[in-house]
């Protein structure tokens, strides 16, 4: 869906029409999607290895792909697409180099920070600003100066674990 979503939110220029009423929706639905495909899994103890790795994966590629069409769209600030990138893949390339020690599935604060960056980027990506003029900015800015705080925080928390599980690792070799 993340091609789709790129083409619907570059049709038009990114104006407030069909096409970015059709990006909001698109970008929704592969959310709870991605949500619905987790819960099943979860609740039918499906959950693997692969999943714990290609999830976030997919979650970093949608999320990914909006912010750095929002920047691109001059509606989202590129300092806060590169910040939130670099802790993404930071995070994935951290995962892959420690595997071989165990892995890393998501934190609670891992699950919290992409909650709220996709409130932020639904907020920037509906057209708001025509029912609540300039409330609109300053609610989605809020929003997403919390979201790049928590991706920030939960970056540092997955680095420190990243260190205690090669840690452990190393102390119990075999185990």
């Amino acid at each position: 869906m993340v091609p789709l979503f790129i083409w619907l939110l570059a049709a038009d220029d990114g104006r407030d029409g069909l096409f970015r009423w059709l990006a909001v929706a698109t970008f929704a639905v592969a959310i709870y999607t991605d949500k619905l495909d987790g819960d099943l899994a979860r609740s039918r103890g499906l959950i693997t290895d692969f999943g714990k790795i290609a999830d976030p994966i997919a979650d970093k590629l949608l999320i990914g792909s909006a912010l750095v069409m929002l920047s691109v769209l001059g509606e989202l600030w590129w300092w806060v697409t590169l910040v939130i990138l670099v802790r993404e893949v930071g995070i994935t390339v951290l995962r892959f180099v420690v595997i071989r020690y165990g892995v890393m599935a998501a934190s609670r604060g891992g699950k919290l920070k992409t909650v709220i960056q996709t409130l932020a980027i639904f907020l920037f990506l509906l057209p708001l600003a025509a029912w609540l003029g300039a409330w609109a900015w300053w609610i989605s800015a809020t929003v997403m100066a919390a979201a790049v705080v928590v991706t920030v925080v939960t970056g540092a928390d997955y680095v420190i674990k990243a260190v205690q599980l090669r840690r452990r690792a190393l102390q119990n070799p075999g185990q």
